[in-house]
């Protein structure tokens, strides 16, 4: 993973690689000690973030003390066991979702480069701390709740740096994925986030700024702007955007939530072989 300094102990470990399982996870150091947001993809990418951490973290000697999942998605809540000792914070729709059995051969076909790591022993942490309302979780850093790609998401700010981790609510460079999400909600959520802050460290891609944000929201507006009709996508900077074959499920989701339908997309499950 590529780290990045954004501030003093406000850092980014960002994936190398573009995709959507390519997954970012933050760090802010506390005096009481670290701050984890998300836990990347699989056990292996986490072991590896977290003796990144710890090896630059050394001669501070603070234990990793809480995980702030932004979403239950595997991308981001993957590798959450190597990180046990910790205290996990997420919303009742994260903890709700990571507490449902898991479809590993679901999961396996969505994230193909790291399937041989979903087998039968693969699980993820439980949330240990709910949070519906803005919060401080340490001195430095604050939870926001905000709706999009599931039905609630958390961000982390953190003021006096002008950094907000968007985690699961930020795709920069990546297509997104709301297969429960809302696109139209979605697209209000990333409004909110730009005046959190003026660097944002998304889920999937390097951290970007105020432009970033603008190019995901005015996809997702797209999506819903196009009324069920994929092929009505207009061109956009996401046309270089990776994981393409996510603006089927995004767009039949906008249409479906239009006509009050909340269940999940039969887009989705073609793309998980199970229609």
């Amino acid at each position: 993973m590529h780290q990045v300094e954004l501030g003093q102990g406000v850092f980014a470990f960002a994936s190398a690689e573009q995709g959507f399982g390519h997954s970012n996870l933050g760090l802010v150091i506390d005096g009481d000690g670290l701050t984890m947001i998300d836990a990347g993809p699989t056990p292996e990418v986490a072991h590896r973030a977290r003796r990144e951490i710890l090896e630059l973290t050394a001669e501070l000697e603070l234990p990793i003390k809480r995980v702030v999942l932004t979403s239950s998605r595997i991308p981001f809540a993957g590798g959450s066991w190597a990180f046990w000792k910790a205290a996990f914070y997420g919303s009742e729709a994260t903890s709700g979702q990571l507490d449902a059995p898991l479809n590993l051969d679901a999961i396996g076909r969505l994230l193909p480069e790291f399937a041989e790591a979903y087998h039968e022993e693969f699980e993820t942490r439980p949330i240990t701390h709910t949070i519906a309302e803005n919060v401080w979780i340490t001195p430095a850093a604050v939870a926001v709740p905000l709706p999009g790609e599931s039905p609630m998401n958390l961000v982390v700010q953190v003021p006096q740096a002008g950094v907000v981790y968007t985690g699961a609510l930020g795709a920069f460079g990546t297509t997104p994925l709301a297969f429960d999400g809302d696109p139209a909600a979605w697209a209000d959520s990333l409004d909110q986030i730009a005046e959190l802050g003026n660097t944002f460290v998304p889920g999937h891609g390097p951290p970007g700024g105020a432009g970033d944000l603008a190019s995901l929201r005015d996809y997702l507006r797209a999506c819903v702007e196009v009324d069920g009709d994929v092929g009505a996508l207009p061109p956009g900077p996401w046309d270089t955007w990776t994981d393409r074959h996510f603006d089927a499920v995004n767009v039949e989701r906008a249409a479906r939530l239009a006509r009050g339908d909340n269940d999940p997309p039969h887009a989705m499950f073609e793309l998980l072989g199970l229609a």
